[in-house]
């Protein structure tokens, strides 16, 4: 009755039932109910502020990036609630974006989807993936190699090491961000400093200073979390490395230069070679199942052709197809890095793969790529592009190009064609209902116009347009 009593209340907002129950009855402030949901969610929902400031004073569990933290934050009834959330260093903006690079590396380690190694830490069980940890530590690397070589279980039972310290130490390597309790910061530094992390310890002391500064000028302020947010670039960099050691010993050249000195015999332990070209690219199932759905049902539900690897009798083979050795390595370095140079050579070739295989992010960084290259030789083509890939970005930068040079497109047939074919593509268009490629020029055409002679010329581009749309009947 109790943990009835006070979802209730949080529904209510009944703060001094809430302090009651929470102080007097000692209900704990993180029970769930059918529904999954906590006190605190509730609270937000229903946009009670100062209610939900006791509730994260209290001890409310709503971490960054976590299904708590999001669901609070999304779930808020107004922006006060969610700048409470922020202000209590429990809710970061990275949390609310979903296609991205960051929210998959901590999926990976929270789901520990195809993980290769456990650590079991005073009862409580860490899935991780060896390659990431040797990739971003030195000392995780050189334990794999010697001490722990072979294991799949690996139980620390020093009792000096914190499950909790030791889940953010693995947060802080999948992410480059740590977010943890005030309590175990002492716990996390210790274990910093066993594992050789030099740069983490570094953050973390100034963290601390800037965390002791901003309590001690707002008295009565209470900060339960610590967060450290990423390095910029220092994280794909690292993770970079498995995608040099990926490469075919004959397709290093310039590539695979390691930073830490490290030896050439860096392992990664990869789990699923593809053979493209006849080259053998040694990879890892976690990153390109998590970061395509194509590569996903491609290794998990369609594993007929059951090769293996000579080298590696333990690792299976998958031949792909229809695609160049040159290209798949922008797509492998994309799926580990988030980022791989385009040039104006390749670029198409890569939009059609990312495509087909299913990389939204990829599509985008082509998109990028394409815009610096419209000029009015090409905006038409770039437009249809856009349309048939669904890049939206692109297809506003060529509808705010063809604005600019609206007069000598006017003159051209394919441009009166392409507006047909917009219309046609309409579904259920009636005669007088707008055409969306018009109605982007004209937009782009009218918008930022401020003075006299600027208002004139545009009036007479509109005309002119309009003259065309009369011109292949079409009244919108």
């Amino acid at each position: 009755m109790d943990v009835y009593d006070l979802f209730s209340s949080c529904r209510k907002g009944d703060i001094c039932r809430v302090r009651y129950l929470v102080e007097q009855r000692d209900v704990d402030l993180n029970v769930r109910d059918k529904w999954d949901s906590t006190p605190l969610y509730y609270a937000c929902l229903c946009g009670h502020e100062e209610l939900v400031q006791y509730l994260l004073a209290s001890g409310a569990k709503c971490e960054a990036n976590t299904f708590d933290g999001e669901r609070c934050m999304y779930g808020s009834l107004n922006d006060s609630v969610r700048r409470l959330l922020k202000d209590y260093k429990c809710v970061s903006v990275r949390a609310m974006q979903r296609d991205d690079f960051n929210y998959f590396l901590h999926m990976l380690l929270e789901q520990g989807q195809h993980s290769d190694v456990k650590f079991l830490v005073h009862g409580q069980i860490f899935m991780a993936h060896r390659c990431v940890l040797s990739a971003r530590s030195e000392y995780f690397m050189d334990m794999f190699e010697k001490k722990w070589k072979g294991k799949n279980l690996i139980t620390l039972k020093h009792p000096l090491v914190n499950p909790a310290a030791f889940g953010a130490i693995l947060q802080y390597i999948y992410t480059g961000r740590m977010d943890i309790d005030i309590s175990h910061v002492e716990d996390s530094r210790r274990l910093a400093k066993q594992c050789k992390m030099a740069d983490f310890i570094e953050a973390l002391e100034n963290k601390c200073k800037q965390l002791y500064e901003y309590v001690s000028n707002k008295p009565g302020i209470c900060v339960k979390f610590l967060s450290l947010e990423p390095h910029s670039g220092q994280l794909q960099d690292e993770i970079a490395q498995l995608a040099d050691s990926a490469l075919p010993t004959e397709l290093k050249v310039g590539f695979g230069e390691l930073p830490f000195n490290r030896v050439d015999g860096f392992s990664t332990y990869p789990d699923i070679c593809f053979r493209v070209n006849g080259y053998d690219f040694l990879c890892h199932k976690a990153f390109f199942c998590g970061r395509s759905d194509y590569f996903k049902a491609l290794l998990e539900d369609h594993f007929s052709e059951g090769e293996q690897l000579e080298s590696q009798p333990s690792t299976p083979v998958i031949t792909l197809h229809n695609i160049s050795h040159e290209i798949f390595i922008h797509v492998m370095y994309f799926i580990y890095t988030d980022n791989t140079e385009l040039t104006t050579e390749t670029v198409f070739d890569v939009l059609c793969v990312a495509d087909m295989y299913l990389l939204p992010g990829l599509k985008r960084l082509c998109g990028k790529t394409l815009a610096k290259t419209i000029c009015e030789d090409n905006v038409l083509y770039m437009w249809k592009m856009a349309k048939l890939f669904r890049l939206s970005r692109l297809e506003d930068y060529c509808t705010e190009f063809m604005a600019k040079i609206i007069d000598r497109l006017l003159e051209q047939p394919e441009f009166a064609q392409m507006i047909k074919e917009d219309a046609e593509s309409v579904e259920e268009r009636h005669e007088t209902d707008s055409v969306p490629l018009v109605d982007e020029i004209r937009y782009h055409i009218a918008s930022n116009v401020q003075t006299y002679s600027a208002i004139e010329e545009a009036n007479q581009k509109l005309e002119a347009l309009e003259e065309l749309l009369c011109s292949i009947n079409i009244d919108c």
